[in-house]
């Protein structure tokens, strides 16, 4: 089946059709730049915009950088504040004018590389998946099933909001070097490790295609991985999530 992928990142909103049954974009991605203050109105006319760059008309997935249940933001780290408490699922429908579902950015980049990616042979244990970015996003596994919003770049990490010290964008507004950066990244990792003790954390995010950068300093005793997708598994999982939510309608 073809159904629109759409990653709303902080930076950049991105879309393509993907082909869900091999797990593979249909054509080159189309990015927008990600409205100043990420607004509600300005983002769902951001997406409109992608949407109608490839003519579509069918079910859209939306990986979107909050806690989302039942298609309404709860949380909002990285865009406007008005956001919370916001039907995303019905403001993008009405942006587009199409059948949109809506799910957690990470939790969408996880479902792809479970499905696709290095966590299709992980069925058994504790899978943890986090997307670097302008934030950190966390995606949890047990035995294969999502368990959704876990949210956990905002565990506290030295007094700080951990996404604030570990994250791509905190590497590059602080001017870090990779192993400035990769030491850091390393405290975060450890610091769930302890509290999770996962069986495998993914890498994902645009960070994820520099792993031979970092690696070297992360020490952990669960096996660490670049994520399988990179960057792609956003897309592919949000159009995964609104497949499975239009065979339910």
């Amino acid at each position: 089946m073809t159904i629109m992928g759409i990653d709303v990142g902080g930076s950049g909103i991105k879309g393509v059709p993907v082909d869900t049954e091999k797990g593979e974009l249909i054509g080159e991605r189309f990015r927008l730049p990600t409205p100043e203050e990420a607004k509600p109105d300005d983002v769902a006319d951001t997406v409109a915009k992608v949407v109608s760059q490839f003519n579509w008309e069918g079910p859209i997935g939306v990986g979107f950088p909050s806690v989302v249940r039942g298609g309404v933001i709860y949380t909002a780290a990285n865009v406007a504040k008005s956001w919370i408490g916001t039907n995303a699922e019905e403001l993008f429908r009405r942006s587009t004018g199409c059948p949109v579902y809506v799910l957690n950015d990470a939790d969408a980049a996880g479902m792809a590389e479970m499905r696709f990616g290095v966590g299709a042979d992980r069925s058994k244990g504790l899978v943890m998946m986090i997307t670097i970015g302008t934030g950190l996003g966390t995606a949890l596994f047990i035995d294969g099933k999502l368990v959704p919003n876990t949210e956990l770049g905002h565990i506290e990490i030295r007094g700080k909001d951990a996404e604030r010290r570990a994250s791509d964008a905190a590497r590059q507004r602080k001017d870090m070097s990779w192993a400035q950066w990769g030491i850091k990244f390393n405290e975060y990792l450890n610091h769930l490790e302890r509290l999770f003790w996962p069986d495998l954390f993914i890498l994902g995010g645009g960070s994820s295609k520099e792993f031979h950068k970092f690696s070297k300093y992360l020490d952990l005793k669960a096996d660490v991985v670049p994520a399988k997708l990179l960057n792609q598994a956003g897309i592919i999982g949000a159009a995964l999530y609104a497949e499975m939510r239009n065979k339910e309608m």
